[in-house]
């Protein structure tokens, strides 16, 4: 008898102790799926319950600063990129997750540098994106590794109505791989800390990777004016372009049109002092520093960024993992294989809100660069970064 109201005693000490965790997500179908069976999973093994509330993406952040503060938010956000992380860090409604994740090895140091603001890892990378090479194998066999090869397959595709390389040369954020090879950059990063008043898109390097990227268009003939994204795609999938500048986001369509293709880096460009390295976009699950319930909080965020819960997620979805170990049980898709490479060695968009004052004077720069032959770059660029700083200001 005693032994029966000491487990009963036990029973109910456990139910009063549980937790209720609210997450908020913008995930639909297959991904909203996975995420209710991580969440059955986690309420099964700890006992807690997990509500899972639906809020459209671009109204997360400003309820989530209107609502926390009043005890309305929730506990979890699933998920947030890098590029809100600054608004809301600065708003006090986040909290940081430094003393929850005491082991960092197998993260993708990228997607953590992403969500760290001025020192502290404020939200547990999930998935990422950046722009990589991707080839048709009919029309390219032999994947190019060095400028002068990819120059030369590319200028031997360009015959009738094919064409060799394809990109969105006017769009700032697909070319950044390129600006960062010449040594531009957009805030400078002090150990990662980013200098909002210190803009490297009008220096020597930036002006000589608006040269190359003018020269891919009226020096080299590689890409016709007026060439977008999507006439970019549609010569892909019709096996028409050999090389195409894409995301993961492209894939669905080259997979449904059955092309034989590769991933791979663009080359380091000519004459550059470093290494291409594109931008990447990374979300991760965010806690409201609000919440009541944060150890819980945070133990639901580290499972669902857990190695095999992202290679179920990829399974879901198809997004790339942050998780170095996910990748490696996913190594036989060319996918992740092809864009985890490029992530890796890529370079986080930055989380500050200042980088709302920068894409529209660089977008139009960037633009104008590739508008005409032999543009004056140094102009062009000096004019944005002087709007730029003005905005910031």
């Amino acid at each position: 008898m005693k032994k029966a109201l000491t487990i009963l005693s036990l029973a109910l000490l456990g139910n009063a102790s549980a937790a209720t965790l609210t997450v908020w997500t913008h995930f639909g179908t297959s991904e909203l799926q996975w995420l209710k069976d991580q969440a059955a999973a986690y309420a099964k093994a700890s006992g807690n319950k997990v509500d899972i509330v639906s809020v459209p993406f671009d109204n997360i952040p400003d309820k989530l600063i209107q609502s926390a503060p009043k005890g309305q938010g929730p506990d979890i956000i699933v998920t947030l990129p890098q590029d809100r992380l600054g608004q809301l860090a600065a708003a006090g409604v986040i909290e940081p997750m430094d003393k929850y994740v005491t082991s960092r090895s197998d993260y993708d140091k990228t997607a953590l540098s992403a969500m760290t603001y001025q020192g502290k890892l404020f939200a547990i990378p999930m998935f990422a994106e950046a722009v990589a090479v991707v080839y048709n194998k009919k029309l390219v066999p032999k994947a190019p590794t060095t400028w002068a090869e990819f120059l030369k397959t590319a200028q031997a595709l360009q015959t009738g109505g094919n064409y060799g390389f394809l990109a969105d040369l006017g769009n700032a954020y697909m070319n950044y791989g390129i600006v960062s090879a010449y040594g531009g950059y957009v805030f400078k990063n002090n150990n990662g800390t980013l200098n909002v008043k210190d803009v490297g898109l009008s220096n020597a390097g930036a002006d000589k990777a608006s040269a190359f990227l003018n020269d891919l268009r009226y020096k080299y003939n590689l890409v016709p004016e007026g060439v977008s994204g999507d006439a970019a795609s549609s010569a892909f999938t019709q096996g028409r372009l050999g090389m195409f500048l894409t995301g993961p986001w492209s894939m669905g369509d080259i997979k449904k049109a059955g092309i034989n293709y590769g991933i791979i880096p663009f080359p380091t460009p000519p004459g550059a002092t470093g290494k291409w390295s594109p931008f990447v976009g990374v979300q991760g699950t965010m806690m409201s520093a609000y919440s009541k319930n944060k150890a819980a909080a945070a133990a639901f965020a580290k499972r669902i960024s857990s190695a095999d819960a992202q290679v179920a997620f990829n399974k879901a979805g198809g997004r790339i993992p942050v998780s170095l170990a996910a990748r490696t049980k996913l190594k036989s898709d060319p996918i992740v294989a092809g864009f985890g490479k490029t992530i890796s060695m890529g370079t986080p968009m930055p989380n500050v809100p200042q980088m709302g004052a920068v894409w529209g004077p660089w977008s139009n720069a960037i633009a104008q660069s590739v508008a005409k032959p032999n543009q004056n770059y140094s102009q062009i660029l000096d004019k944005a970064v002087q709007e730029i700083n003005s905005n910031i200001k």
